[in-house]
């Protein structure tokens, strides 16, 4: 497991609030904080430490942000500041912008500029959920001046290397309890290139970013759309390298510096064999065929996939599903 957890349920009523907006200082540069549900406060929300890189998936009750020139005086961690809305509906203002943000928006910030989140009238209880996520600006491979075009601006989570970025904030909470500390500090790197490729690409500036860079987020991206199109038993490595508009040689190139000794088609294969895995285990799924769960990972010839099965773990995929479902038997 990685990154602590902050569950407003352990702290007395009466200090919840108070506890987290300390919390929320220490992730973030500090602010003024209010709600009117302080005397009934409810969050939930996990700190991810990634080398350098903070990331924090959060889910509470509508509370209102405002950090002012004075504020910025007083400190000033020189930090740009990423939010994701997942859930619920904001406002924010910095920099002389004003914009509405709702679930798959993202907003960039300065800790050396005062900024302002606000509440949509009629909230009420709604729970407000996303991801926020801080890094030094001197990690940002890009000049300030151009990032500065971008600060404040309603920016969209879900196309292009922006949805690659809410894709992979989002299996942080969602992969947090497998991960162990030692893939931070490489988590924090993928991170890192991801923001890179996305600031790059939003401002028309890829060019800008060190090739090293760029090959990581690439490397990132595909991984990406190799897990989204394992049910087409098409996918194969040409048809990698095509939908990228890279030669087949560059995308063996990119596995092998990313990880030495890994092909492809390997991964491909490794990727397809764990999802029907999960899927064989899943007790929803009892009654579904084996060939059919196959099928579903792209791996269409029933005799191939239960070679690789037995070859990867030991046995058939049906001997599997009756041994995870005779663990699942109470004694």
């Amino acid at each position: 497991m990685i990154g602590t957890v902050f569950r407003s349920d352990d702290v007395p009523a009466e200090h919840r609030f108070d506890y987290w907006g300390e919390l929320m200082h220490r992730a973030i540069a500090p602010s003024h904080m209010s709600s009117e549900f302080a005397d009934d406060f409810w969050a939930r929300q996990r700190l991810l430490e990634l080398g350098p890189v903070l990331a924090w998936p959060t889910s509470h009750l509508p509370t209102g942000f405002r950090r002012t020139e004075k504020l910025v005086r007083q400190s000033d961690p020189e930090m740009y500041h990423l939010s994701l809305v997942l859930g619920g509906g904001l406002g924010f203002e910095h920099l002389g912008r004003a914009e509405a943000y709702g679930p798959s928006d993202l907003w960039v910030s300065d800790t050396s500029r005062p900024y302002e989140v606000h509440l949509p009238a009629g909230l009420g209880r709604q729970v407000i959920t996303g991801v926020g996520v801080d890094f030094p600006k001197a990690l940002l491979p890009l000049p300030s001046a151009r990032i500065q075009h971008l600060l404040g601006r309603r920016l969209s989570g879900r196309e292009g290397v922006g949805a690659l970025l809410t894709g992979f904030l989002t299996g942080l909470e969602q992969q947090a309890d497998v991960l162990q500390p030692s893939d931070a500090p490489r988590l924090g790197t993928v991170l890192l290139d991801l923001l890179s490729a996305w600031f790059a690409q939003v401002l028309e500036a890829e060019d800008a970013l060190p090739p090293e860079t760029r090959e990581r987020a690439l490397t990132t991206r595909v991984r990406a759309f190799i897990r989204q199109n394992l049910h087409d038993p098409a996918l194969t490595p040409p048809v990698i390298a095509a939908a990228h508009h890279i030669s087949l040689s560059y995308l063996h190139r990119l596995f092998q510096e990313d990880s030495p000794g890994e092909t492809v088609a390997a991964w491909i294969r490794a990727q397809r064999l764990e999802g029907a895995r999960r899927d064989l285990a899943d007790p929803n799924l009892r009654s579904t065929p084996v060939h059919t769960i196959a099928t579903r990972w792209g791996l269409v010839r029933a005799s191939d996939f239960t070679r690789a099965f037995r070859g990867t773990y030991g046995v058939s995929p049906t001997e599997y599903r009756v041994q995870a479902g005779s663990a699942r038997e109470p004694e």
